[in-house]
């Protein structure tokens, strides 16, 4: 039986297209999938649409469209750009779809008949595009504390959840599970500025709009956003809380949540209560991940006119170019700046020069001395042996980095043995020893070395970047893509007459690609 993994990224808010930063974590949530898959994991990955809520409405409204005609076209979207973006997701969530609505309903009405819902009257605070209430103490500088906008006071009768009454609970559940909520920067956010102040109880419906679910015990109330969002976690792998699918026993709790860090606090608040009220385990891990912001460090948005999609940067540069700026460029724990020029330089540096060339010189100095075939290794020098350890350790080291979802440094591990082995190439001097019959038994030897560490980045990089390995593949013309052939340097079977090079990478000169955009 292979072990589960089940991951999910955030659900995208249906209320217009995802710009780059809203596509990396789906990017960075494949990569991980990718790899779980690889090393032998039975991997469920979802992502999805949240598409409910009065932002939803109002943007169908503007429009001209009824909002389930709105959430249709940026649905087809959000999923085309995922497509482009080659994210290997096994579900995609709609919380539009009938059985998630039908289970929402059901839901509430179990926390209601469990006295964690109560009907009352909401006086506060709120700001529209985020669909979200404040108190005054949680605003900055009077304004919401998530996007800087203006709110707006507003007075409703409504249903609460009782967050206050798992206070308690909540805090010392984090304070027993450390990685619970991972970096660790995020966990004392969550905590010193929400938890340990008291958390006050959340107001789960509202009457204002009808856009939405319908409370089941009182059809003038449609059932808020978040309880309607969070619970697609378990919805669309089989949760009913009268009797819940195989699947759902099998793959719960999930493995880990991968969340922009803007809206962690709703997934390590609300949503541990939820699951608590409904008697169910935690999810392992919620990963607060980092933003992409614009270069001069900015948030993207439309008005400041900085804003970059993904599919038009995989237009001008490649799928995996894209893939490989956002996992290698934006560290765990911290924010990174993406811009044309960034990626131009990344490209360059990493995927042309280091990766690409590596490839390229390996495979035509293959052709060049033995028409492409190669050949079994039998005349080592003590040169080797740094190169073969590194090459047969990459998965250790890749490893070690991915249980702790330190992604970028996972994927320099690749890049880093790409640059032991251009420097191989320089130290081995192959090119000479092709000049000396008597040294061609040495020169078949180093050429398989490198063959044979390109082939193992190769394994490891259809994690990160899937068209590139399977391009590496091709060249080599091998399928031995398998993991447990990394560990003993003997994937490469002699006799196999590699296929012609093909550069994987161009160098983008800066000047043409200005001109590129220009025209």
């Amino acid at each position: 039986m292979k072990p589960k993994y089940y991951i999910t990224t955030s659900i995208f808010y249906a209320s217009a297209k995802p710009h780059i930063g809203n596509t990396y974590e789906g990017i960075l949530t494949d990569a991980i999938a990718r790899y779980k898959r690889l090393m032998g994991y039975d991997v469920i990955f979802t992502t999805g649409t949240d598409e409910h809520g009065e932002k939803v409405q109002n943007k169908a409204k503007e429009a001209g469209k009824t909002p389930q005609e709105y959430v249709d076209e940026i649905s087809l979207e959000v999923r085309r750009i995922d497509d482009i973006m080659n994210i290997s997701y096994d579900k995609f969530v709609r919380t539009t779809n009938p059985h998630h609505k039908e289970i929402v309903a059901k839901i509430f009405k179990k926390l209601y008949d469990n006295g964690d819902i109560y009907k009352g009257k909401y006086e506060g605070l709120y700001c529209t595009p985020c669909e979200s209430f404040f108190t005054e103490k949680e605003l900055v500088d009077g304004k919401c504390p998530d996007c800087g906008r203006e709110v707006h006071k507003t007075s409703e009768e409504a249903y609460f959840l009782k967050l206050s009454k798992y206070n308690k609970w909540l805090e010392e559940y984090i304070e027993s599970h450390p990685d619970f909520i991972i970096p660790e920067s995020r966990k004392n956010e969550i905590m010193n500025n929400f938890i340990k102040k008291g958390v006050e109880d959340l107001c789960i419906s509202r009457t204002s709009f009808d856009w939405g679910v319908k409370v089941p015990i009182d059809d003038k109330h449609i059932i808020y956003v978040w309880l309607d969002a969070l619970t697609n976690y378990i919805t669309f792998i089989g949760y009913d809380p009268d009797e819940s699918t195989e699947e759902f026993k099998k793959y719960w709790p999930a493995d880990v949540h991968i969340i922009g860090k803007d809206i962690l606090r709703f997934h390590t608040i609300y949503w541990p209560v939820i699951l608590k009220a409904l008697d169910l385990p935690m999810p392992k891990h919620i990963f607060g991940h980092p933003w992409v912001l614009a270069s001069n460090s900015d948030k993207m948005s439309k008005s400041k006119g900085n804003v970059l999609y993904a599919d038009d940067l995989a237009n001008l540069f490649g799928t995996d170019a894209i893939r490989y700026y956002c996992l290698h460029e934006i560290p765990y724990g911290y924010d990174g700046n993406i811009s044309y020029d960034l990626i131009i330089d990344r490209v360059n540096s990493d995927l042309a020069n280091t990766l690409g060339n590596l490839v390229n010189r390996t495979i035509s100095m293959t052709h060049k001395y033995f028409n492409g075939e190669v050949f079994k290794p039998t005349s080592f020098e003590s040169i080797d042996k740094d190169l073969i350890e590194n090459a047969k350790t990459l998965g250790d080291r890749i490893e070690e980095k991915m249980n702790k979802f330190k992604i970028a440094e996972a994927i320099e591990e690749i890049i880093e043995l790409c640059r032991k082995s251009n420097k191989y190439i320089d130290e081995t001097t192959p090119w000479i020893l092709a000049k000396d019959e008597t040294k061609q038994e040495r020169l078949k030897t180093v050429l398989y070395n490198l063959l044979e560490t390109i082939r193992i980045s190769a394994v490891y990089l259809t994690a990160f970047l899937p068209e590139t390995a399977d391009k590496i593949f091709k060249q080599l013309n091998t399928q031995n893509r398998f993991i447990e052939s990394t560990k003993n340097f003997k994937g490469m079977d002699s006799g196999i007459i590699l296929n012609k090079p093909e550069i994987l990478f161009a160098r983008v000169d800066k000047d043409e690609f200005s001109k590129k955009l220009l025209s």
